[in-house]
C-alpha cells in the first residue's frame, strides 16, 4: 500500500474536515417527532386561527398533514447530509424552515380536533422574549468587551423594582424606564468595579450580586412595597400603540407593531447594537478589548475605561428588559419576579454565540417554547405536564450544549488586563 506524497517539499496538503452535527441533530430531531407520530396518534381536524373574523381559520387533516410535513424535513435532512459528506456548510435555508416544519408539524398533531390561535401564540412569544433580549444584549456587549456578565438577573430584578418604585411615585411609566436604567446600570458598576479595578474573580462578583439585589429587593419588598402599596407599588404602565397601516397586517401586524414602547426599544436596541458593533468605531474598540486588550493599549485605546463603560452600558440595556416585567407584564413589582430569566438570557449569549440578532433569536425561541407550554396545556395534549413545566428549559439545555457546540467566546473574557 503506497500514500501520495507532495512532489516537492514546500508542496502543501489541505485537510478537509466534515461537519456533520447539523445533520444529525435534524436528523434526531425528526425521528423523535416520528416516533411522536407513531406513540400518540391522534386522528381528526387542526384548526389554525389567523386573528381576525372566521374566515382567517384554516382547517387541515391532523395526521396526513403531521406526515407530510416529517417527510419534508426528513428530505431537508438528507440535503443537509449530502453538504455536509462534501465538505460544504449546511445554510440557513435549510436549517431556518426545517425548524418551521417542525414547529408545524408538532402544531398540528396537538391541536387535533382543537383551536390553535396563531396571532395569541405570537404574541405571546414577543411578550415572553423581551426581558430575554434586552438581558442577551447586555450580555454580549458585557462580555465582547471582556467581562463575563452573570449579573443579568440581579440587573433585570432591580430595573424591575427601580421602574416600579419610580413610576408609582411620579406617575410617568418615562421615568419609571430611566430609574430602570440606572438600576440596571447601577449593578453593572459594581461589577466593573469589583472586575476591573480590584480584579475579582468575574463570575464570582456576578453570582454574590445577583444574590445581594435578591435579598434587597425581597427585603424593601416586605418592609416598603406592600405596606405602602398605593404609594410605592401601583406603576403607571405603558399602553399598546397601534402603528398606522402595519398594524393592520394579517397574523404579523397585531404581534409585530401594536405593541408598547418598551418593544419597539427592543427593535432599535437590536438593530442598533448589531450595526455598531460590526460597522462603527465603537464596535471596533469594544471588540478589540475583549479579543486583545495588548494589542488593543499597543495602539492606543484606553482598555479598562473601555470595559468599564461598556459594562455600563451593558447593564443599562438589561434594566430595560427588567421595566418589562412592571410597566407592561405585570402590574406591580413581586419579590424575585424575574424567576431566573437572567440565566436564560446568559444561556442566549452563548447559543447566539456572543452575536447580537443571534442571541436574539436565541432569546425568542426560549419564549416559544414557554409560550407552547401554556398552549399545549389549554389545548389538553396527552403529555405529562411535568413534561410541559420542564419543556422550556430542556430547549434551552439541548440549544446551547447540541446546536451551539464548541463555540468560542471573546478571547480575553473573564480575563482582567493589567497593563505592563
Amino acid at each position: 500500500m503506497s500514500a501520495t506524497l507532495p512532489k516537492s517539499p514546500d508542496a502543501l496538503m489541505t485537510v478537509r474536515e466534515r461537519h456533520l452535527k447539523v445533520p444529525i441533530v435534524l436528523a434526531i430531531a425528526a425521528a423523535m417527532l416520528a416516533l411522536l407520530l407513531l406513540a400518540l396518534p391522534r386522528d381528526g381536524v387542526t384548526t389554525f386561527d389567523f386573528g381576525g373574523a372566521s374566515s382567517a381559520r384554516v382547517e387541515v387533516p391532523t395526521a396526513v398533514t403531521s406526515w407530510i410535513l416529517v417527510a419534508v424535513m426528513v428530505v431537508l435532512t438528507a440535503l443537509a447530509a449530502l453538504r455536509s459528506w462534501a465538505y460544504r456548510t449546511v445554510p440557513l435555508w435549510l436549517t431556518i424552515p426545517f425548524g418551521v416544519l417542525a414547529i408545524t408539524a408538532f402544531l398540528v398533531w396537538a391541536g387535533a380536533d382543537g383551536l390553535v390561535p396563531l396571532t395569541s401564540l405570537l404574541v405571546g412569544v414577543i411578550s415572553l422574549s423581551v426581558p430575554l433580549v434586552f438581558g442577551a444584549l447586555g450580555g454580549v456587549i458585557g462580555e465582547r468587551a471582556g467581562v463575563v456578565n452573570v449579573a443579568i438577573e440581579g440587573q433585570l430584578l432591580l430595573g424591575a423594582f427601580s421602574a416600579a418604585v419610580l413610576s408609582s411615585l411620579t406617575g410617568s411609566p418615562l421615568v419609571g424606564l430611566v430609574g430602570a436604567m440606572l438600576g440596571g446600570a447601577m449593578v453593572a458598576f459594581v461589577l466593573a468595579a469589583f472586575a476591573i479595578k480590584y480584579l475579582v474573580e468575574q463570575v464570582i462578583v456576578g453570582v454574590v450580586l445577583n444574590v445581594l439585589v435578591t435579598g434587597v429587593t425581597g427585603f424593601l419588598f416586605g418592609a416598603l412595597l406592600v405596606p405602602n402599596e398605593d404609594l410605592l407599588n401601583s406603576p403607571e404602565r405603558f399602553a399598546p400603540i397601534a402603528i398606522p397601516l402595519l398594524s393592520d397586517i394579517p397574523l404579523l401586524g397585531p404581534v409585530l407593531f401594536n405593541q408598547t414602547l418598551i418593544v419597539y426599544l427592543m427593535y432599535v436596541a437590536v438593530a442598533v447594537v448589531a450595526w455598531g458593533l460590526y460597522r462603527t468605531r465603537w464596535g471596533l474598540r469594544l471588540r478589540a478589548v475583549g479579543e486583545h486588550p495588548q494589542a488593543a493599549d499597543t495602539v492606543g485605546i484606553r482598555v479598562n475605561p473601555t470595559r468599564f463603560w461598556n459594562v455600563l452600558l451593558a447593564g443599562a440595556i438589561a434594566g430595560i428588559g427588567g421595566a418589562y416585567f412592571t410597566l407592561v407584564s405585570v402590574p406591580q413589582f413581586g419579590k424575585e419576579m424575574t424567576a431566573g430569566l437572567g440565566f436564560i438570557a446568559l444561556a442566549a449569549v452563548i447559543f447566539g454565540r456572543w452575536d447580537p440578532v443571534r442571541a436574539t433569536l436565541a432569546a425568542l425561541l426560549f419564549g416559544f417554547t414557554t409560550n407552547l407550554q401554556n398552549l399545549l396545556t389549554v389545548l389538553k395534549t396527552p403529555i405529562p405536564g411535568e413534561f410541559m413545566l420542564m419543556l422550556p428549559y430542556l430547549v434551552t439545555i439541548i440549544a446551547v450544549a447540541g446546536f451551539a457546540g464548541q463555540v468560542r467566546g471573546p478571547a480575553a473574557a473573564g480575563k482582567p488586563y493589567i497593563k505592563s
